[in-house]
């Protein structure tokens, strides 16, 4: 397993469209994911331990900016023949165990991926209104276990911001996790 970070976050590089898949049988593009102070885009998967050790959080947090008018969507892009705990019926049992309050999205050709340059799971991309990137940072200091329940809630804040201003903070802290399983590699 590679771990990977995250690069820096590239203020108002604008947010690829794409028309994916929901685990819910719905297609879903960036005009019916937008809210009316931006979109938080997440690359995740089932099998990833780092995604293991947050999926609690993402719900709780996701759930949350849904308030502050900040939609989120969450797109699984590893390779499903080399990693069948990734497979679509898993994908729908996890999104039905931990009730994801975001649609869960699933592109197989990996083309979503490459678009945004995402690098690992789980891989943050917080875009404002105007769908210019803001955010490219972790979620917390989770790792591979979650970390304490009072830790700092980075993205959260960083979108909080977002939904606010218009604008991230200068400062973040890239996110780790596995490399994207990408095919034929």
């Amino acid at each position: 397993m590679v771990s990977l970070q995250t690069p820096v976050c590239d203020f108002n590089w604008k947010a690829p469209d794409f028309d994916l898949p929901g685990v819910d049988g719905r297609r879903y593009d960036l005009s019916s994911l937008r809210g009316p102070n931006g979109l938080l885009v997440m690359f995740i998967c089932n099998h990833c331990p780092y995604v293991k050790a947050i999926r609690d959080r993402l719900v709780r947090d996701c759930a949350g900016l849904k308030l502050l008018g900040i939609n989120s969507v969450a797109i699984m892009s590893n390779d499903q023949a080399e990693y069948a705990e990734d497979s679509f019926e898993n994908m729908k049992k996890a999104a039905a165990e931990f009730a994801y309050p975001f649609p869960y999205l699933l592109d197989e050709t990996q083309q979503v991926a490459k678009a945004y340059g995402a690098v690992c799971t789980p891989d943050f991309f917080g875009f404002n209104a105007k769908l210019e990137l803001q955010y490219r940072g972790r979620l917390d200091a989770s790792r591979k276990e979650a970390a304490p329940l009072d830790a700092r809630r980075d993205l959260f804040e960083a979108m909080l911001q977002v939904a606010k201003t218009g604008q991230g903070p200068m400062e973040q802290i890239p996110s780790m996790g596995c490399s994207i399983k990408w095919k034929g590699e």
